[in-house]
């Protein structure tokens, strides 16, 4: 649900140095690298050859790099990111670093771990970036010449370990917990729909993709505003029952006070990776294709129903409104 939450970012398209601070626990901790790379970028660079691009700049800079991922992968969804934060703590992780490549630009950043679901708590890290990714990573390395590190026994090429989450789970309990139905009593209790960064747990990391990067808050907000009114246009000609705005995180005991029992999720990503999270078969035809998908999460039982059919699609509103349409089955 990115444009919920974009206009509490307040950064400037790609500075040369990030806004925040070198962690403390850079030079002493393990770090997790997290990266995003367009495929329109020349030479053409998968993000697993992005990490063996940079791999040596971090250990110059200091840093203990000991697993890579791709952040489309680990801010598919809250529940997701959550098992990733998790699989995090279990290692140990002290920072995480976030690698962006763009077709005429790129940037790597690092920041805390934040020890949960968020990974980072704000995307004013600290960070360099340059017209290209040697330009980024020869910014980055030289971190390292002034300051002595304490991770000595780092490994020589970057590694992609696995995490137990709810796209590769095999536990009996499907820790997804995704339902394909719809949920009952919608016309007894209130739709909440989060904005202005109120209950989406991936912003801060997804920030940090690609197609994303560098857009400016009056951009962000511009989208977001439309975004917002053409939410509500649909909502009136479709949804029958009674939704709540909401405009700041607040407990799910609050909500359920208020009469709030379901909140509506968007999430983002290619389909073969969304189908695989919540536990169905991929389509050979449109698996690499990026899709918006919409789903209802009940807060009383954290039950998630994606519905009684496949709804996602490209364009967010045609999503929002075959998901609509399908609660009506």
């Amino acid at each position: 649900m990115k444009y919920f939450f974009w206009i509490s970012f307040i950064m400037l398209s790609l500075p040369t140095v990030g806004q925040g601070n070198l962690p403390d626990s850079f030079f002493d901790g393990k770090s997790v690298v997290l990266i995003s790379a367009d495929p329109s970028a020349r030479p053409v660079m998968d993000w697993k050859t992005v990490a063996d691009s940079v791999h040596q700049a971090l250990v110059e800079a200091g840093a203990d790099p000991v697993a890579y991922y791709e952040i489309e992968q680990v801010a598919l969804s809250e529940e997701v990111q959550n098992a990733y934060a998790r699989g995090f703590e279990q290692r140990l992780i002290k920072n995480i670093i976030l690698v962006t490549r763009q077709r005429n630009q790129a940037s790597i950043h690092t920041g805390d771990f934040s020890g949960d679901g968020k990974l980072i708590a704000t995307t004013a890290l600290y960070g360099t970036s340059g017209k290209d990714l040697e330009e980024a990573k020869k910014e980055f390395a030289m971190i390292g010449q002034n300051q002595k590190t304490k991770n000595l026994l780092v490994i020589d090429v970057p590694e992609f370990p696995g995490i137990e989450t709810p796209t590769n789970s095999s536990t009996p309990n499907d820790p997804s917990r995704f339902l394909a139905r719809n949920p009952l009593n919608l016309d007894v209790f209130k739709l909440g729909i989060p904005i202005e960064g109120s209950s989406a747990q991936t912003g801060a990391v997804s920030y940090f993709r690609y197609d994303l990067y560098g857009k400016s808050p009056e951009a962000i907000l511009a989208e977001q505003e439309a975004q917002k009114s053409q939410i509500q246009q649909i909502i009136d000609q479709i949804y029958p029952y009674e939704v709540a705005w909401l405009t700041e995180a607040r407990p799910n005991q609050e909500l359920i006070r208020d009469r709030i029992q379901f909140l509506l999720v968007r999430v983002e990503g290619r389909e073969s990776d969304l189908k695989k999270s919540m536990g169905l078969e991929s389509n050979p035809e449109t698996e690499n294709q990026t899709v918006v998908k919409y789903y209802i999460k009940l807060i009383v039982r954290d039950e998630l129903y994606i519905g009684p059919e496949w709804d996602a699609d490209p364009d967010w509103r045609v999503a929002f409104r075959n998901f609509l349409q399908n609660l009506q089955k």
